[in-house]
């Protein structure tokens, strides 16, 4: 699309002959101003007819229409309403091009409706079926070239409209000049526009059943404005990536047999007011730093309000604009990858929220959301639930997940709020929800989709892993679908988090009455394949930082906390660790505020009780990752074995965990604030002693300083085993003493 500011050509050429007026027949030109035309294209622009060839546009406001052909024009006659028409005779439809005159400039353009359909009969065939798994291909804006002209193609799914019409930043967003036809019992509505490319910002304004229109964002877009603006914008991606190493090699090890501890990161709030350019400068170096394997992204996907901090999504395609561009994010997960961290996204398949603008009633009736009021109605968030038996919502989701893992190279999802979606009394009383076809309250249609959302993703995308977020005993959610189950690689496990945290949270006086909160995971611990989750949701709304979470002084308070992390990366299960909890920040997460980094500013008197801790997880990353005992077998029972499990009056936990070749490692944790000497546990024989290579209490992380700093030869003969020195609100990691 070109713009002139001077005067169009003349209005007449012997060549092309003298325009008579064809006006558009009155029955379509009432649907087409109402925007309720379903095929806009058998209308306009040129068609053969007796005498010559008819040439018809819509232009509202413009004040001529003028074809051109080569050196040769025409003049369209004025039909009123925006409509412009002549019958002009020549036998073939000439190769031309529109002169559209507006008050104060000539535009010069390609007739969208000369164009045939962009979409293949394959494309339309699989998202009938509801199984095109790359969606995102053919569903949204893509700038192409079609028949030898640059442009875009727009298409949506709007199965309920009367008609579609695009509109946007180039038409001052009256979308009557660009009516969409419709593709048939598909849904899909398409139409290319010639000269508009990557940085166009557009919406489709929908004509409802009842006649009504709503003018709605893209459901596809892959870029949008920046929040609170809701316009989608034309994208397509320049970047080159560089991390091919990292993708070749990020599977060669089954997830639940390699190291894998998570640094869980809410972008905006890591440091508040950079880009994903900048964060890639800073964010890469820290988590290397500290020692973890990978990130996980509180969610990237668009939303409207930061507040929701990405959790109630309206741009499933696009990551937020908050931060930069779609390629600017590829940057960043680039350059994580790069130093050798992978990086995992929260995704939201749970839930959508009402905004007139997004997918609520898309198309005039529920389309993404179910059909059923109380089915939609999420009774939690006042957001409305997917319909998961539709197959086309089931395809927008299933290929959702393969696009963030295609296109963005992303290493693992984190599924947001499964329990929610599993069951149909969900959050409802009696008489709020309809058991399923059997009588039972599970959600069919959900466990379908994510059966089918695990099964396709691990298909595709080697190395993926996917992660559920998951708070009930649902039955095999780490199963594999072929056998039943779900079919995720790893499941948060909630009940562990629950239970240690009411532990910690107790006076050491008072823990021994709440010695099996600590010891009671291990009895589902080999149930599924867990991560331990010390996330997002356990340090705001008044649950207070892990730190504050401690009872005693200050002191007592982080020492707590190192030994409660220290047996946290000891215990079965991947680790998972807010940010902010790395050094203890006392004060709960503000997505607004950010972190407390001024925490660990050496000019801050106390730096070293922040210092400290953040070093320890470091150390306690580093030695994670070269040990395989903490990792190898979390998924065997072989892996563990209690060595002091009922020491409730001690407060003091004790357990070995094995390699895949035998090799052990031990843990001892003492939460209790006193010193204990002498203190004797049985330990397998075959080791001569042991060595201690992590303790919580070193004086470097901001403990007392008590320490076993020479090996532990065994005792021989009945009840094999050592005595050491367990420090005060401590633990302390040991392994077999070399030489």
């Amino acid at each position: 699309m070109t713009t002139h500011t001077a005067s169009p050509p003349p209005l007449a050429s012997p060549h092309l002959g003298t325009p008579a007026p064809a006006p558009v027949p009155a029955g379509d030109r009432e649907r087409l101003l109402a925007g309720t035309h379903h095929d806009p294209h058998s209308v306009l622009g040129a068609h053969p007819v007796p005498g010559g060839t008819v040439f018809r546009a819509l232009r509202p406001c413009a004040l001529s229409v003028t074809v051109v052909s080569g050196d040769a024009w025409a003049e369209l006659h004025d039909d009123g309403d925006g409509f412009f028409s002549a019958l002009l005779p020549v036998r073939d439809v000439p190769d031309h091009r529109l002169l559209v005159a507006y008050p104060d400039t000539v535009q010069e353009t390609d007739d969208p409706y000369r164009f045939l359909p962009t979409l293949r009969e394959f494309d339309l065939h699989l998202i009938g079926e509801g199984r095109h798994e790359e969606l995102w291909k053919a569903l949204g804006a893509h700038p192409m070239t079609h028949q030898g002209v640059t442009g875009t193609r727009f298409t949506v799914w709007a199965p309920n409209a009367r008609g579609v019409r695009l509109c946007g930043d180039f038409c001052h967003w009256d979308g009557r000049a660009y009516p969409m036809r419709s593709l048939g019992s598909s849904g899909v509505w398409e139409l290319f526009v010639p000269g508009l490319g990557p940085g166009t910002r557009y919406k489709f304004d929908i004509a409802r059943p009842d006649g009504s229109h709503t003018v709605r964002a893209d459901p596809m877009a892959r870029r949008t404005e920046v929040p609170p603006a809701t316009a989608s914008i034309v994208t397509e991606s320049a970047y080159e990536w560089h991390d091919e190493a990292w993708m070749a090699h990020r599977g060669d090890t089954p997830v639940h047999e390699a190291p894998f501890s998570v640094y869980e990161v809410h972008l905006p709030s890591w440091r508040p007011g950079l880009s994903y350019r900048q964060l890639a400068e800073q964010l890469p170096a820290y988590v290397k730093e500290l020692g973890f394997t990978h990130v996980e992204l509180m969610p990237i996907a668009e939303h409207p309000f930061g507040g929701s901090w990405g959790y109630q999504v309206t741009g499933f395609y696009a990551p937020t604009a908050r931060l930069g561009t779609p390629d600017d994010f590829k940057y960043l997960v680039d350059a994580l990858h790069r130093a050798g961290i992978g990086v995992l996204m929260d995704w939201v398949p749970a839930h959508f929220p009402r905004d007139d603008w997004a997918l609520a009633e898309f198309d005039g009736r529920p389309l993404y959301e179910h059909q059923d009021p109380l089915r939609a109605a999420h009774p939690d968030w006042g957001t409305l639930e997917f319909d998961y038996g539709r197959r086309e919502v089931r395809n927008f989701l299933v290929a959702n997940a393969v696009y963030w893992c295609e296109e963005f190279h992303i290493d693992g999802l984190r599924v947001d709020a499964v329990a929610s979606m599993l069951y149909l009394d969900y959050s409802r009383e009696p008489g709020q929800w309809t058991p399923n076809e059997h009588g039972g309250r599970e959600n069919l249609d959900a466990v379908a989709f994510l059966q089918e959302m695990n099964a396709t993703v691990y298909r595709r995308c080697p190395g993926v892993v996917t992660i559920a977020e998951e708070s009930t005993a649902w039955d095999g959610v780490t199963r594999p679908t072929d056998q039943g189950g779900l079919g995720f690689g790893l499941k948060w496990n909630m009940g562990w988090m629950h239970d240690s945290l009411v532990y910690v949270s107790k006076d050491p006086i008072h823990r021994r009455y709440h010695h099996d909160e600590m010891t009671f995971s291990m009895v589902y611990a080999y149930s599924e394949n867990y991560v331990l989750p010390i996330s997002h949701d356990e340090v705001v709304h008044g649950k207070q930082a892990l730190v504050s979470k401690m009872p005693g002084d200050w002191w007592q308070r982080r020492a707590n906390h190192r030994a409660y992390l220290g047996f946290m990366w000891a215990h079965p299960g991947k680790q998972l660790l807010f940010m902010g909890q790395e050094f203890a920040q006392g004060g709960e997460w503000s997505q607004a505020q950010g972190l407390d980094w001024w925490l660990l500013d050496p000019e801050y008197g106390a730096e070293a009780d922040h210092r400290g801790v953040r070093d320890l997880v470091r150390d306690l990353n580093t030695i994670y990752r070269r040990t395989p005992a903490l990792w190898q077998r979390d998924t065997d029972p072989s892996g563990f074995r209690w060595v002091v499990p009922d020491a409730a009056d001690d407060n003091v936990f004790a357990f070995l965990r094995h390699d895949a070749e035998g090799g052990p490692l031990l843990a001892v944790s003492n939460f209790s604030p006193v010193v204990r000497h002498d203190y004797r546990l049985g330990v397998p024989d075959d080791v001569p002693a042991w060595q201690e290579v992590l303790n919580t209490d070193a004086a470097a992380y901001g403990g007392s300083g008590v320490r076993n700093p020479a090996p532990l030869a065994s005792e021989q003969g009945p009840g094999h085993g050592i005595r050491l020195t367990l420090p005060p609100l401590a633990t302390v990691w040991l392994l077999p003493a070399v030489g």
